[in-house]
C-alpha cells in the first residue's frame, strides 16, 4: 500500500534491530506485569515476536512502548481482520495531547518532578489540568503538539487548561486492498471528522493498519461515534471491498482466468481501429516490476521489444476491470511522440492484458531515487516540456490524467519522455468538472485529496510537484507519510520547498502551478511557453534533444549535482 510501511526495504542494520528486540521485551514484560490473559499463553511471546515482525523496523522504533496494551489491540485486530466479515476491523479510544511543558497524569503517573509547583514562588497560581486520557500510540507528535501550542496561542483552551481537548485514535487492519486508505479517510470525512494525523502501515503478509488522529466528535460519545462508524462502514464494504470477479489460483503459464460467468471484459467501441491482440503471440521473458494490482513484463510481439502489463488474478474485481477497460478505451484513441505508444490488449482470452512499446530506461522516478541519476538544467527543461507536450495533448482531447507523478514518466532509448499509466485516467465530463478522490498523495492536488469537483488542472499542481522533484532530485515531503503530506497540503498549504538559487523563472512556475486555487493555475499550452522563454535564457533548445549531446555532453547524469 502506497504510504505503508515498506515491505521491500533494506535488511535492517545492528543497531535498529537491537532497537526492535529491546522494545519486544519491554511489551512482553509489561503485558506480562498487568497480568494481560492473552500475556500469560505459553505462546504469546512468539506470537508476539512474530507481529513485530510483521512490520518494518520502524513500526517498533515508532511505537509508545510505554502504552503495550495498544500493541495488543493491534494484533487483536490483525486477527480479526483474517476473516473478511469483520474487514476492516477497528477500534476507537478517546486520546489527549499535552504540551512539551506540561506534566501528564495517567494510570496513577506521578507529574515529572523537574515542573515547577504552581504554589511555588513566581509559579501561576492557577492550576493546570493534567491529561485524563493516554497520549496517542505513536506518541505526541510535532505536529499535534504543534496544535497544542496553536490552541494556547487562540486562547482556545479554558481557563488552567494545559492540554488540548480530547481527541479521538481510530485504528482500522484489513487485508489490503487497491485504495483502501484514501476510502477510509473519505469514509472519516463523510462523517464530518477532521484528520490530524495519520499512521499507515503494511505488513509484509499482505495487511494495512491504519492510525487516524481525528477531532469532530465529543469525546464523551465515543460509544456512539463507534456505532455510527459501524453504519458507515457497512455502506462503503460494497465499495471498499467488491466481490471479485475471477477466481485466485496463481498465473498458470502467464494467463489468469476469466471471471466466474466466463464473460469477456468489454470495451466501449466507437468503430475506429482494431486493437485485440492474440495472447498467444506473445513472448514473455523477464518480471519488470510487481505492483498491488498486476505484474508487468519486458516481452516481445512478432520481434517488437513490448512491455506487457498482466492483471493479478487475485486482485481482480469490477472495479479494477472498470479501470482496465477505461486505459483500453483511452489508450487506444490517443498518438503523440509523448505518450507511451499503446500497441494492445488482450481481452478476450484467459488474460488481461495491456502491451504496451517498451521504455528500455525506465521510469524517472527510478532514474532520480533508484540510480541517483540528476538533470542538468537543460536536461531538466527538455524533461519538463516533454511531460508538459505529453499532458498539453491529453487536455487537448479532455483527457485528465489524474495520476501525473514520476514514476509514470517513462524514458526511451533516445531519452526521450513519454507520459504513460492511464488506469486511473477519465475522458473530462462537459461540465469540465469531476469529483471522486485518485491518484497518489504526493502528487496529489488539494481539491482532488478533498474529494471536490475538479478539472485539468488537478494535472498542473502535480506536474509542479513534479518539476520541484526533477529539480532537487529528492521525493515530495519524503519526512511525511503520504496521508501525512496530504492533510499538510489541505489544512496548512503546505508545499516542497523551493532551493536557493532557482532560476527565477523555473521558481515563478512552480509557484504558479501549486496555487491553492486551481483557476490561478496556468494551462500547459502556457506553460510550455514558459519553459521555452527560459530555455532561450539559458541558450538552449529543448525541441533539439540531441544539440548538446553532439558536443560531447549529456542531458542526464548520474550523482549529485543538478
Amino acid at each position: 500500500m502506497e504510504g505503508g510501511q515498506a515491505n521491500t526495504q533494506q535488511p535492517p542494520r545492528k543497531g535498529t534491530e537491537r532497537t526492535r528486540l529491546g522494545v519486544y521485551h519491554d511489551v512482553l514484560r509489561r503485558l506480562r506485569d498487568a497480568a494481560a490473559p492473552e500475556a500469560l499463553a505459553p505462546d504469546f511471546a512468539d506470537r508476539l515476536w512474530a507481529h513485530f515482525h510483521r512490520f518494518s523496523v520502524r513500526y517498533a522504533l515508532d511505537v509508545n512502548a510505554e502504552r503495550a496494551e495498544d500493541v495488543l489491540v493491534h494484533m487483536q485486530l490483525l486477527d480479526r481482520a483474517k476473516h473478511a466479515q469483520n474487514q476492516p476491523a477497528f477500534s476507537v479510544r478517546v486520546v489527549q495531547v499535552r504540551s512539551c511543558h506540561v506534566p501528564q497524569e495517567v494510570d496513577g503517573t506521578e507529574p515529572d518532578s523537574s515542573e515547577p509547583n504552581p504554589t511555588e514562588e513566581g509559579a501561576s497560581a492557577t492550576p493546570r489540568k493534567l491529561a485524563v486520557h493516554p497520549e496517542p500510540i505513536f506518541g505526541s507528535s510535532q505536529n499535534l503538539k504543534a496544535l497544542v501550542r496553536e490552541a494556547s496561542s487562540r486562547n482556545l483552551l479554558g481557563d488552567g487548561d494545559a492540554v488540548l481537548r480530547p481527541m479521538h485514535e481510530i485504528t482500522f487492519a484489513s487485508h489490503d486492498r487497491p485504495k483502501g486508505l484514501t476510502q477510509l479517510s473519505a469514509l472519516l470525512g463523510q462523517l464530518n471528522l477532521d484528520i490530524k494525523e495519520a499512521h499507515a502501515l503494511s505488513t509484509n503478509d499482505g495487511y494495512f493498519l491504519d492510525i487516524f488522529i481525528v477531532v469532530g466528535w465529543d469525546h464523551k460519545e465515543t460509544l456512539q461515534l463507534e456505532e455510527t462508524l459501524e453504519k458507515e462502514i457497512h455502506n462503503y464494504k460494497a465499495q471498499m471491498y467488491p466481490t471479485s470477479s475471477c477466481s485466485p489460483p496463481e498465473l498458470a503459464g502467464k494467463q489468469c482466468p476469466t471471471d466466474s460467468q466466463g464473460n469477456h471484459v468489454e470495451i466501449p467501441k466507437d468503430n475506429t481501429d482494431e486493437w485485440e491482440i492474440n495472447f498467444k503471440a506473445l513472448a514473455f521473458q523477464d518480471k519488470v516490476a510487481s505492483g498491488t494490482y498486476g505484474d508487468l513484463y519486458h516481452g516481445t510481439y512478432f520481434g517488437e521489444d513490448v512491455a506487457i502489463k498482466v492483471l493479478k488474478s487475485d486482485r481482480l474485481n469490477e472495479n479494477m476491470e472498470k479501470e482496465f477497460a477505461q486505459e483500453v478505451y483511452i489508450m487506444r484513441k490517443i498518438r503523440h511522440k509523448n505518450i507511451v505508444r499503446f500497441l494492445g490488449a488482450c481481452t478476450k482470452t484467459k488474460a488481461l492484458c495491456i502491451v504496451t512499446e517498451f521504455m528500455k530506461n525506465g521510469s524517472v522516478y527510478d532514474f532520480l531515487h533508484k540510480r541517483k541519476g540528476s538533470f542538468k538544467l537543460p536536461g531538466l527543461l527538455k524533461a519538463a516540456v516533454d511531460i508538459s507536450k505529453g499532458m498539453d495533448y491529453l487536455h487537448q482531447n479532455r483527457i485528465i490524467h489524474r495520476d501525473l507523478k514520476t514514476a509514470n514518466l517513462l524514458i526511451d532509448e533516445h531519452e526521450l519522455i513519454k507520459v504513460a499509466d492511464f488506469g486511473v485516467a477519465r475522458v473530462k465530463a462537459e461540465s469540465g468538472v469531476m469529483t471522486a478522490e485518485t491518484g497518489t498523495y504526493r502528487w496529489m492536488a488539494p481539491e482532488v485529496i478533498e474529494h471536490k469537483p475538479y478539472d485539468s488542472k488537478a494535472d498542473v499542481f502535480s506536474f509542479g510537484v513534479v518539476l520541484w522533484e526533477l529539480l532537487t532530485g529528492k521525493i515530495p515531503y519524503e519526512f511525511l507519510t503520504p496521508l501525512q503530506a496530504a492533510i499538510g497540503v489541505i489544512q496548512e498549504g503546505l508545499r516542497p520547498v523551493i532551493p536557493r538559487g532557482t532560476n527565477p523563472k523555473l521558481a515563478q512556475l512552480l509557484e504558479k502551478c501549486w496555487q491553492q486555487n486551481p483557476t490561478s493555475r496556468p494551462d500547459f499550452t502556457e506553460i510550455l511557453q514558459t519553459l521555452n522563454e527560459i530555455a532561450e535564457e539559458v541558450s538552449m533548445d529543448p525541441n533539439k534533444p540531441h544539440k548538446e549531446k553532439e558536443k560531447g555532453g549529456s542531458f542526464f547524469s548520474f550523482g549529485k549535482g543538478h
